[in-house]
């Protein structure tokens, strides 16, 4: 077994090189800050990636979702239903439009909406539902879309994900992915919302940026947002999407070691990939049972930290954050999201990581499990 680090690893840091750093160079020197014609090449370039008809830049994830809501029409007195185990903005995003989250259960396997559960959320007031991948797991779309409803998916963690062989992205009403720093497609900030809609893509393109004409005359045909995205972000995108490849080359590696680690060790069990689809491998997610493990999930993340490995919670269960409990006191339990959010725990992935990186963290991992079921 490796002896423990000098170092802290990150968990997460973005794979960025001399490559990017020219990119941003060169979009300062073209005078293009804001959007420009890098932030449409990435446009025409993710399109023709996710094989979609039209994908539209935007300033976050966060900003992909609310555009994608207030396009299909979702505001006040409607609900959404969506999942607990996300970052709060999937919910947030929800409020803003001024209707409210309404929370489905997940399976245990994948944490991914559990869609035996659908169908009794629906109410006349349902408008939508916006379904989580979770760390590149697709969620059940062909369950999610029987429900006849508008569809947004979180897409977040899985720009490379199939669902059933067929890329995410237009086999909803729209799909939102995220540029952010820790992501896959690593930009440091930005979004996309992709759409085999003509109407919901004109919707999103006239709320991204609300002013209309020439510079001397414009226009505002409705209430918008300032949501688009800079040319400097898009120029960092584009070389990273060259990267793509390479990047979940590196990632599955990572995963394999994981896995080959954490095979035997009682009580920390690896999240759920369905062999039908194919997974982004944006997180790797372990859930620790602290009957069969000998600690809780905070306590091997604490004993982690000791050994100098940095990890992370994905996710907190969304309605049993402090705001979400005031608003919506009456929010029924949700026992498996609620076990899961005690028990997840995500370890360090990233292609910025080496092989050793990797092999330091599961090392560091079982040397916690050893020395807490002794």
């Amino acid at each position: 077994m490796r002896t423990r680090r000098d170092t802290r690893l990150g968990f997460q840091p973005p794979a960025v090189g001399d490559e990017e750093v020219a990119a941003v160079a060169e979009a300062l020197r073209s005078g293009w800050l804001t959007t420009g014609p890098r932030a449409a090449l990435l446009e025409e370039r993710l399109a023709e990636y996710l094989e979609v008809p039209h994908a539209l830049a935007v300033s976050s994830g966060t900003a992909a979702m609310q555009l994608a809501l207030v396009a299909l029409g979702v505001g006040p007195g409607d609900e959404v239903i969506t999942s607990p185990i996300t970052w709060p903005a999937t919910a947030n995003v929800i409020e803003h439009t001024g209707a409210a989250p309404v929370f489905c259960d997940v399976r245990p396997d994948d944490l991914d909406l559990d869609p035996d559960l659908l169908p009794a959320l629906v109410t006349e007031r349902t408008k939508a539902v916006l379904p989580v991948h979770l760390a590149g797991q697709p969620c059940d779309l062909d369950a999610i879309h029987a429900l006849g409803l508008p569809v947004v998916e979180d897409a977040a963690h899985a720009l490379e994900s199939r669902y059933r062989g067929r890329k995410l992205g237009g086999l909803s009403d729209a799909t939102c992915f995220s540029l952010y720093a820790t992501k896959n497609l690593a930009a440091g900030e930005g979004g996309i919302v992709a759409t085999p809609r003509d109407d919901v893509a004109e919707a999103v393109r006239a709320m991204r940026l609300t002013r209309r004409g020439d510079g001397a005359r414009y226009d505002q045909a409705g209430p918008g947002f300032k949501a688009n995205l800079s040319d400097v972000h898009a120029a960092i995108a584009l070389v990273q999407l060259d990267k793509l490849e390479l990047h979940a080359t590196l990632r599955a590696r990572q995963v394999a070691l994981y896995d080959e680690a954490v095979d035997g060790l009682d009580g920390i069990t690896p999240l759920a990939r369905d062999p039908r689809d194919t997974h982004a491998l944006h997180l790797y997610v372990v859930r620790i049972d602290p009957e069969r493990a000998g600690a809780s999930r905070d306590e091997y993340q604490r004993a982690l930290a000791e050994e100098r490995i940095s990890t992370s919670i994905h996710f907190l269960p969304v309605h049993r954050l402090s705001w979400f409990r005031k608003r919506y006191p009456r929010q029924p339990p949700l026992p498996v999201a609620e076990r899961a959010g005690e028990e997840v725990l995500s370890l360090p992935l990233s292609p910025a990581h080496s092989e050793d990186d990797i092999l330091d963290a599961a090392d560091a991992l079982r040397r916690v499990h050893e020395s807490f079921t002794a």
